[in-house]
């Protein structure tokens, strides 16, 4: 009986070991992770630069590379792809679609500037990918779809609906010409529709949505997801958000690489029964990215594109009977001709009252003659492109007074402008210098609201403009060196001069008895008088060397204050050993 309760009991062991090993194994094959990689707002920045991201020969490899260790992958984009530099505008995206392709997409959002050729080049792109433009929102006159609204893509079994959406302002962001004949739906509606149609298509709805975290954003991608049940990733652009771990919204992950491929995105999805269990998101920088090899299949192709370009480059595209000046010590520091050139065309595209760019963003000057893309491309080399804001009269001055704070030392931030003219005496305290500015001849008036172009850099806040940061874009247009080339054709020879836009009035040699070497008797010198000290003053004695401004400066007052404090008739007049009123500390 013993025997035979053993046996009983040994095979019960057997079989619940084997019971447990079995479902161990069915859960295991049951698990899947799929990476989800993905880009936004890349702006063409396709190569690895100071001023841009890792490139996409980096991206390239570690694509392939992840593939090797796992090849249940997407390869996705949010849009703002098709322009932005030099090696895309001159074929109007095609090189952009062709690196892409090489890379191995599996589906893009189109961003407002993906329209900036216009819609039908837009469509033309489209068909020239390997991979669907998508934008359920984007919408022709007799209501059907200008591109692709949602693809399903199958992984290992899992399958993915993907739509696009298109931020609304793209109506208004862009050229009028650009978007004709379309209209940019609610993409919280058209987001219910497509969630409601991939329901019992797809086991993960993914969103590609160039829309944006920017609040002041009449439509967010936070907001849509608020209001629209069953998304499970949102892959965002448009604001150049960069979210390292993404942000899980309810049960939806926003997800967003910033700009420029500074970062490449992966989420990692993991399932069970092909149901999504869990989800990560992480980002891979450029800094960590700087001993990733570069795919040399995409370096072909980017050097084939720029070889082929070179014809292209070499177009004449307008003369001048000067050289136009953007020497680095002299576009840092003052007024140039190339600069009032740049800023005239910004006036002549976007009819601002008012333009102003950094002479930081000019790099180099152009001789007298004929003058080709490429001088023009070497100038502004950037892909900046232009945008116009509201601005106060005041948010202006203060935007002067910061770009010239160091004159006449050089500061990237130095403003050349156009509409305006204005003066910075260097006789004035620094946040106090910049005087008599004056816009289209009238006097500039710190309540109105005026009309300024400028480039999206500045319109950041980069260069540290911050006073312009807040205020929301109202259009955006070609990029500098395209609205230059154009300005150019219209005007075919220029003669541009430098006009007085912006003076400097140089620091007047303050006049001491020491500096003037007057002999007088101790007795004839004459102290100006001063008012009599109170619990709320103190006193300064002169020393030799000081100035007034120098001193104001040092007791966070200006010079015309600590002048009316003192009596003082003639400011420039203080000699060492006087007694001056001051704010006591």
């Amino acid at each position: 009986m013993k025997k035979v309760t053993g046996i009983i009991l040994s095979v019960l062991m057997v079989f619940t070991l084997c019971f447990q090993i079995a479902t161990v194994n069915v859960h295991a094959a049951a698990e899947k992770e799929i990476v989800l990689f993905h880009t936004n707002d890349t702006h063409a920045r396709v190569e690895e630069g100071k001023y841009a991201g890792m490139g996409f020969a980096k991206i390239a490899t570690y694509i392939k590379e992840q593939k090797a260790k796992n090849p249940n992958m997407l390869v996705v984009d949010a849009g703002d792809t098709f322009h932005g530099q030099t090696i895309a505008t001159l074929v109007k995206g095609e090189s952009i679609a062709k690196i892409m392709n090489q890379i191995g997409y599996d589906a893009m959002a189109a961003g407002n500037h993906d329209f900036d050729y216009g819609k039908d080049r837009l469509v033309e792109l489209a068909g020239m990918t390997n991979f669907p433009v998508l934008a359920a929102n984007v919408k022709k006159a007799d209501g059907t779809n200008l591109v692709k609204d949602y693809i399903i893509k199958e992984v290992d079994g899992v399958k993915f609906g993907i739509f696009g959406l298109s931020t609304p302002e793209t109506a208004y962001m862009t050229h009028p010409k650009n978007v004709e004949g379309i209209t940019f739906a609610d993409p919280i509606k058209e987001a219910k529709k497509m969630v409601e149609a991939l329901k019992g298509k797809a086991d993960v709805i993914v969103v590609l949505g160039h829309i944006g975290l920017d609040e002041s954003s009449k439509v967010t991608s936070e907001k849509i997801i608020k209001e629209v049940e069953g998304i499970d990733v949102f892959v965002d652009g448009h604001s150049h958000t960069t979210l390292e771990t993404g942000k899980l919204v309810g049960d939806t992950l926003i997800v967003s690489t910033g700009e420029y491929d500074k970062n490449l995105g992966k989420v990692t999805l993991k399932f069970a029964d092909n149901k999504l269990v869990s989800k990560e998101a992480c980002l891979l920088s450029k800094e960590e990215a700087a001993n990733i090899a570069q795919d040399q299949e995409v370096v072909k192709v980017v050097t084939d594109i720029k070889e082929s370009q070179k014809k292209v480059l070499s177009e004449v595209v307008g003369k001048t009977s000067v050289v136009l000046d953007g020497e680095r010590a002299d576009v840092r520091t003052g007024e140039t001709n190339l600069g009032n050139l740049i800023t005239d065309a910004m006036i002549d595209l976007t009819k601002a009252e008012v333009a102003i760019t950094n002479g930081g963003g000019i790099r180099a000057s152009i001789n007298e003659g004929e003058i080709t893309k490429e001088e023009i491309i070497t100038v502004l080399p950037f892909g900046n492109y232009i945008v116009t804001k509201k601005f106060t009269g005041k948010q202006i001055l203060e935007a002067l007074e910061h770009g010239t704070d160091s004159a006449p030392e050089p500061k990237g931030a130095y403003p050349h402008v156009a509409g305006m003219t204005y003066k910075i005496d260097a006789n004035k305290p620094a946040g106090s210098r910049v005087c008599d500015v004056m816009v289209n001849g009238k006097a500039l008036e710190l309540e109105r609201i005026y009309l300024v172009a400028t480039n999206d850099f500045m319109a950041a806040g980069g260069d540290n403009y911050t006073m312009f940061k807040d205020a929301p874009v109202l259009i955006e247009y070609s990029a500098l060196d395209e609205a230059l080339i154009a300005y150019m054709e219209k005007l075919g020879e220029v003669a541009p001069k430098k006009e007085g836009r912006s003076t400097f009035i140089a620091k007047k040699e303050e006049t001491t008895v020491e500096a003037t070497k007057i002999e007088l008797p101790k007795e004839v010198i004459k102290v100006p008088a001063t008012k009599v000290v109170d619990s709320k003053n103190a006193t300064y004695t002169v020393k030799s060397g000081d100035v007034l401004w120098k001193i104001a400066e040092k007791y966070k007052m200006t010079w015309e204050k600590l002048a009316e404090l003192n009596g003082l008739k003639n400011p420039n007049l203080i000699v060492a050993g006087q007694q001056l009123v001051v704010p006591a500390n």
